[in-house]
């Protein structure tokens, strides 16, 4: 990649995240966190019922997936936008994290100072590495996220920059979350696996009751259906 597409794309990560003014630590773009899933789904333009549930109880646990368009509205003009996807995480209604995967081919060429230098000119400096913020403990897809190669935030939010590496490639995550929405979605998710394991034997049992109450159905239709018809 050369410098001047080095600049457009640098350039374009910075403004579409949201502008060289800066934003809150509490936000991605327009998206807020706290937002309910009918205002994100707005905001990007989908369906909240493309939101897949997660867990039930012991509370409310959704994700909802967002690829933005390849192309400008309105033209046949291919968008320099770097997202490639966002994952978007409620907790009981309420955005607690968002999980933005930068393309291959619009970060390609980058370096990781490169992407800390874009993302310092919306959210500030980042923190010293060594800096701990606290109350946010870490989540296992933050921790499967790759190496970490800055942070930015407070007591409230954290926002973190990774390079996720592949078998065939290497590209760059950002997560923004909220620490008290967070930390409540990482308890209601343990303890809604633990409710799993402990339902299953039940579980298990009323599929297999259901397979026979259906196979009975269906062979006493069957049975109907040809006695019926059946000449000797």
């Amino acid at each position: 990649m050369n410098a001047p597409r080095l600049a457009i794309v640098a350039c374009g990560i910075a403004c579409l995240t949201g502008g060289v003014n800066g934003q809150s630590v509490a936000q991605y773009r327009n998206f807020a966190l706290g937002s309910d899933v009918v205002s994100v789904s707005a905001l990007a333009g989908i369906e909240p019922t493309e939101a897949k549930t997660i867990h039930q109880r012991p509370a409310v646990l959704q994700d909802l997936k967002w690829r933005p368009s390849r192309w400008v509205a309105g033209s046949t003009d291919s968008s320099v936008d770097a997202v490639d996807q966002i994952l978007f995480s409620f907790y009981n209604d309420q955005l607690f994290r968002v999980v933005v995967d930068y393309s291959h081919e619009r970060t390609e060429g980058m370096t990781g100072a490169d992407m800390i230098e874009s993302i310092s000119s919306v959210y500030g400096a980042p923190l010293a590495r060594s800096a701990r913020v606290a109350g946010l403990p870490v989540s296992q897809l933050e921790t499967e996220s790759g190496s970490l190669l800055a942070r930015w935030g407070d007591s409230d939010h954290r926002v973190v920059l990774y390079q996720t590496i592949s078998s065939y490639r290497g590209a760059y995550r950002l997560i923004v979350a909220d620490a008290r929405l967070g930390g409540l979605a990482g308890k209601a998710e343990a303890q809604a696996g633990r409710l799993d394991d402990q339902e299953a034997p039940a579980r298990e049992i009323a599929r297999q009751k259901k397979e026979r109450d259906d196979a009975r159905v269906a062979e006493a239709k069957a049975r109907a259906a040809n006695k019926e018809v059946f000449r000797p």
